[in-house]
């Protein structure tokens, strides 16, 4: 797996210095994520080199830098650490409480007031407490990114970076729920118990096939919107970029035949979004059996790896598996989405130059785009659940706002959230 490592290099302040540290950095067929100069003084400059690097990784590099007469390695950066450090979300109030009569208006003895127009009336708690504006991200980390079952606890990073993006990109409280449980029915027990305390519910890396029953039971015993993201909010960003790669390429979408590499959450979700919206033919692949017959029970047909990448016109693959799809085997003109993180199946710009027509991976197609709006949406809607309607118009609206020959558009703009909660909340 590539994971970020961060070098601290200092170069002499000459021309060609940090050129040929790069050089030194190509020659070891490392990709560059991020170059930063942190500071100069006295003729030398610190950079901050962020790489991709996995454990075959030959360290070697950071003696060969080393030994450059115009450059110098100091160490690695704590620079992912350090914002970690802490975590990365807070709980404040929504107004300064600094006199006495403010306390006792949000606190005691006010507050009882409040508290019994509740009661008497449900409702009113939209109105005057943040349900409106709070969802759970409940997770019990056993299918964390490309990490596997590490674990609730060990999972917390990712809950707090979901519920930080919430804050950012859309204005929503989120709190992260952890669940030392992996028994589906308790699983359901527990998040029903805490539910009432949000007005939304997102189930985060929870491993399939268990997902599926956790998911459903939800929605059959809450009456407020529960959404499974490695599905569903997977699935609207995968759609998105499907409309725009197939009007790039001058086809229908929904007369190509797609392949699905995969059929777990993220696989099965993508398959029943695009079947709804009118895809006739998909093939699946997928190691576990039961997998296959939950495909098949859809409608989708089990195929082979090599049979799908013969014969389908869009390309799918959500296995986490690195390099999976070996480069003799992409057919020309295909579009292909690799979309496993942080390795994909295969890189896109090498399965271009072996004849795709268009290919991306999971860090341009990423869900981050999807479930900031799906939830805001849903939210002013007050909607009692998520419908496919309300995916496929926050799809729709995601595909359209994407710049020239972008598949998607930037995931930090924030007025792309914007829509995608209008178009999710006029659906709902």
């Amino acid at each position: 797996m590539k994971i970020p490592e961060i070098l601290m290099i200092e170069t002499v302040h000459q021309p060609g210095s940090l050129a040929r540290v790069l050089q030194v950095i190509a020659d070891a067929g490392l990709t560059i994520d991020h170059l930063q100069a942190l500071h100069r003084e006295q003729g030398r400059t610190l950079w901050e080199i962020t790489l991709e690097m996995d454990e075959e990784t030959d360290r070697s590099l950071y003696a060969r830098i080393d030994a450059l007469p115009v450059a110098r390695f100091v160490g690695k950066s704590d620079r992912v650490f350090d914002r970690h450090r802490g975590g990365k979300i807070r709980t404040v109030p929504a107004m300064p409480i600094n006199t006495q009569q403010i306390l006792r208006d949000v606190y005691t003895p006010g507050v009882a007031r409040v508290c019994l127009a509740i009661r008497k009336d449900p409702a009113e708690a939209w109105q005057y407490t943040s349900i409106g504006s709070t969802v759970a991200i409940v997770t019990n980390g056993t299918a964390v990114l490309g990490l596997g079952n590490i674990g609730a606890l060990a999972g917390l990073p990712v809950m707090e970076g979901k519920a930080a993006l919430f804050a950012s990109l859309a204005g929503i409280n989120a709190v992260p729920i952890l669940l030392g449980e992996t028994d589906p029915v308790r699983c359901i027990d527990h998040v029903a118990a805490i539910a009432a305390g949000f007005g939304a519910i997102q189930l985060e890396d929870f491993a399939a096939p268990e997902c599926f029953e956790i998911e459903e039971g939800l929605r059959r015993r809450l009456s407020c919107p529960v959404l499974h993201d490695d599905q569903h909010g997977t699935a609207v960003v995968v759609l998105a970029a499907a409309l725009n790669a197939t009007r790039q390429a001058g086809r229908d979408l929904h007369a190509c035949v797609i392949g699905q590499v995969g059929l777990g959450a993220a696989g099965i979700g993508i398959v029943r979004l695009l079947m709804y919206t009118g895809v006739k033919r998909v093939l699946g692949a997928d190691l576990n059996e039961a997998a296959r017959r939950r495909f098949a029970a859809m409608g989708g047909q089990p195929a082979s790896l090599e049979e799908i990448m013969q014969g389908c016109d869009i390309v799918i693959a959500t296995t986490g598996v690195r390099g999976l799809i070996r480069p003799e085997m992409v057919r020309k003109g295909q579009i292909i989405f690799a979309l496993s993180n942080p390795d994909p199946e295969i890189e896109p710009h090498v399965a271009l130059q072996h004849g795709a027509a268009i290919a991306a991976d999971g860090k341009g197609i990423n869900n981050i785009l999807g479930f900031p709006g799906l939830f805001k949406g849903a939210l002013a809607a007050r909607a009692k659940r998520f419908t496919d309607p309300m995916l496929v118009a926050a799809a729709e609206c995601i595909a359209k706002l994407a710049p020239g020959h972008d598949l998607v558009p930037d995931p930090l703009d924030r007025a792309v959230h914007a829509a995608v909660a209008s178009a999710v909340e006029a659906a709902a």
